[in-house]
């Protein structure tokens, strides 16, 4: 049994060897592409007849590399049953999975994202798997994205990639240029679900630095391409931008009462009716191309929206409020509402000037201190405030074909690993399936650590984890390219350089926020 564990540790990545140690029946039906186990130890393998392995620290994945998080203490108890086969012990069922130490597991895998559109059709959506390192990442890739979605996504997301279709051997790079070849019976493809497939496959292969370009073709002949182009560059779907296309990149805030705008350095009032006169208002949500604005009364009850320039007169969208936290605007100009009522957490959008009442499972009813909602429209992020602990959940916004709102998915719990319990401070994007929360240590003592949206385990890479002091929200965005700032009221530090540089602001700001 040790033997057939060890034998799955192979480098490269396959299970030929461990194939061997299972009884001829078992080694034609036993697929081990069907998910991964990891796990931080196993026990000694126990029993004869049938032989079981305790794993500790195990956690599942997916066939395409999606997180499924830790094992069920009877699911850590692996079983086989034995038989003798031409004078030796073989394993006659074994778990459908590649079965590794966590350690090798992160050495030899990475997690990137498989990208979907959203049912509308108007924006991809990244879906985070683990997929094997080096010259089999692009395979990998597209192997996981000809499977589709899994039904826990439907009206949370779509593909345009027709069922039944399936890629060759390995798909191959050359001077940049990946060659993805596909056969199967993908039925008659129109011009326009050509150029999603395209933007399917190119912002998934986009990954991996080395691939500028991509060649397909379906059973031998040429996938019509944009143009009557030979190749299709890996950067030309840039229109459904998960994080946003022509998004505003300038940070907006509250100065002195008004709204102002632009760099750390250039903060300036707006021209527009909030950067020229003071509302009373605590808080502030800039729509993604900076045209609107929705600000919150300084008593929690009213949300009030104007233009960010122009003379259009301010109105009020929402009264009769509790406590209102500052609304979330997505790619569709939806703007999404939490009131933090007596009886829990109540949440709203408004679309096209109306408000709409939207239960979610596990989040509504609850403590909420803050939310986000992704870019995208497909994630909405909570803190929500329980005895001891802080805990983030995450839910999946579904919608039809028209970007109607259906509904929410039950909330899961976005694993913490850091030590001790969460305090969370603050929340806000750092890419798009990753966050960033303020985590109060002790006192006034606070780290940022990152969160991924799945639940897995995440690197602490290129975030600063110097302790922090003094801090009181955290301004980020999905968009990589935007750094990552501390707030501090008369200063941001710069959490995306090595040392935290720091920035002063005069006068000082009460908020400040990218778009969105």
């Amino acid at each position: 049994m040790q033997g057939f564990l060890e034998a799955m540790t192979a480098t490269p990545i396959q299970a030929n060897v461990a194939r061997q140690y299972l009884a001829a029946d078992a080694q034609a039906s036993w697929d081990p592409e069907l998910g991964t186990i990891t796990y931080d130890d196993a026990s000694p393998p126990r029993g004869s007849r049938t032989v079981s392995v305790r794993l500790t620290g195990g956690n599942a994945l997916d066939a395409v590399g999606a997180w499924e998080g830790p094992l069920s203490r009877p699911g850590s108890v692996l079983r086989f049953p034995m038989t003798v086969e031409k004078g030796e012990w073989r394993i006659t069922r074994a778990p459908d999975a590649l079965i590794v130490p966590e350690g090798w597991f992160e050495q030899r895998y990475r997690q990137v994202s498989l990208y979907y559109f959203d049912p509308s059709a108007r924006v991809l959506v990244p879906e985070p798997v683990f997929v094997p390192r080096g010259d089999q990442l692009a395979t990998a890739l597209i192997r996981g994205l000809l499977r589709g979605p899994s039904r826990a996504l439907s009206r949370v997301v779509t593909t345009f990639i027709p069922p039944g279709l399936e890629s060759g051997l390995s798909v191959t790079v050359d001077a940049g240029v990946a060659e993805i070849a596909l056969a199967g019976n993908p039925g008659q493809l129109s011009v326009e679900t050509n150029e999603l497939i395209l933007a399917q496959l190119a912002w998934t292969l986009r990954q991996e630095p080395g691939i500028t370009a991509l060649r397909v073709t379906v059973n031998g002949e040429p996938l019509r391409m944009p143009g009557g182009a030979s190749e299709y560059d890996v950067t030309a779907p840039a229109a459904y931008d998960p994080t946003g296309f022509q998004v505003s990149t300038l940070l907006y805030g509250l100065q002195e009462g008004l709204l102002v705008s632009g760099t750390p350095e250039t903060l300036a009032p707006v021209d527009g009716p909030f950067g020229r006169q003071e509302y009373g208002v605590v808080d502030i949500g800039v729509n993604l191309d900076a045209s609107r604005v929705a600000a919150v009364s300084a008593d929690g009850s009213a949300l009030l929206e104007g233009p960010v320039t122009g003379d259009e007169p301010v109105a009020t969208l929402v009264s009769g409020g509790t406590d209102l936290a500052r609304p979330a605007w997505d790619f569709a100009g939806r703007m999404w509402l939490l009131d933090r009522r007596v009886g829990g957490a109540a949440f709203s959008y408004i679309r096209d000037g109306r408000q709409r009442e939207l239960t979610v499972p596990g989040i509504s009813g609850q403590r909420v201190t803050s939310f986000l909602v992704s870019r995208d429209g497909s994630r909405l992020a909570a803190v929500v405030r329980r005895s001891r602990q802080d805990v983030v959940l995450i839910s999946r916004l579904r919608y039809d074909g028209r970007g109607r709102v259906l509904g929410a998915t039950p909330a899961e719990r976005a694993s913490w690993s850091g030590s001790g319990l969460l305090r969370a401070r603050s929340l806000t994007w750092l890419s798009p399936t990753t966050l960033a929360v303020l985590h109060r240590l002790v006192r006034n003592q606070l780290q940022v650590r990152t969160i991924s949206v799945d639940g897995a385990p995440v690197s602490q890479e290129g975030v600063a984890q110097s302790l922090l002091t003094g801090v009181r929200a955290l301004v980020g965005s999905p968009k990589t390219a935007n750094s990552l700032y501390a707030l501090t009221g008369d200063s941001l530090l710069d959490l995306s350089t090595a040392n935290g540089v720091e920035l002063g602001l005069e006068p000082p700001v009460d908020v400040l926020h990218y778009a969105g």
